[in-house]
């Protein structure tokens, strides 16, 4: 049996090889790694622009969207957060049209990190620009130490890993505003929305944390399933 393709976002970033410094494709291996071992074949999406959208949902199997550099805030009506990094407006772009497409054409999305932040706003959803100001701990912070999350056992995510997982999640957006047909399945013990679906879809999961960096790689697995 062939392996599903799984599309991976990847991000454009200036790259050293040799003597040379040029933008380049770039994608923590991880991702490519978790969905070989998973049994899909993974493949990198560069952020070129929705132009391509319609192309990769077509010749895709299933699409994982990466974490990375916050979202800008004003895609959500949020005012410019001036602590976080400076956006990356076409990977803005570029991932919120692949989100949209994937949800439309019923493909089996896995949103990571910053990926699920970009499939919320995608549904009309809103973030919390700077989570920091609205808890009093560290645990969601670079180096923050690991926590449970609770994850509702009769979600498509709680069907993949059970009732609890222990993750260490740094962020600093959250989820605020749930968009159109999510809901919320997943949380840390301060209430933090950590894990969202969409209702009604093959096979559309977001979470806060990164599960291709876990030794436990059964999430990957149940999208490159839905994929098959």
């Amino acid at each position: 049996m062939s392996r599903p393709l799984i599309g991976i976002t990847a991000y454009l970033e200036a790259a050293r090889w040799g003597n040379w410094v040029r933008e380049a494709v770039l994608s923590p291996p991880a991702y490519a790694r978790a969905v070989e071992k998973a049994g899909g074949a993974p493949v990198l999406l560069p952020p070129l622009g929705p132009s391509a959208t319609g192309d990769y949902v077509r010749g895709l199997s299933g699409l994982i969207l990466a974490g990375g550099v916050e979202l800008d805030p004003g895609l959500y009506g949020a005012p410019r957060e001036e602590r976080a990094e400076e956006p990356q407006a076409h990977r803005d772009r570029s991932e919120l049209a692949l989100a949209r497409a994937a949800v439309e054409s019923d493909l089996p999305l896995l949103a990571v990190a910053r990926g699920m932040h970009v499939l919320n706003v995608s549904q009309g959803g809103s973030l919390i620009p700077w989570l920091p100001d609205v808890v009093d701990h560290d645990r969601h912070a670079e180096g923050g130490r690991a926590h449970d999350i609770q994850i509702s056992v009769s979600s498509k995510l709680g069907k993949a890993l059970g009732d609890r997982v222990e993750v260490t999640a740094p962020h600093r957006q959250a989820v605020k505003r749930l968009g159109a047909g999510l809901l919320a399945v997943a949380w840390a013990d301060d209430q933090i929305v950590e894990g969202i679906e969409l209702q009604g879809h093959r096979f559309c999961v977001g979470v806060q944390w990164h599960p291709e960096r876990e030794p436990d790689n059964r999430l990957v697995e149940a999208l490159v399933e839905a994929a098959r």
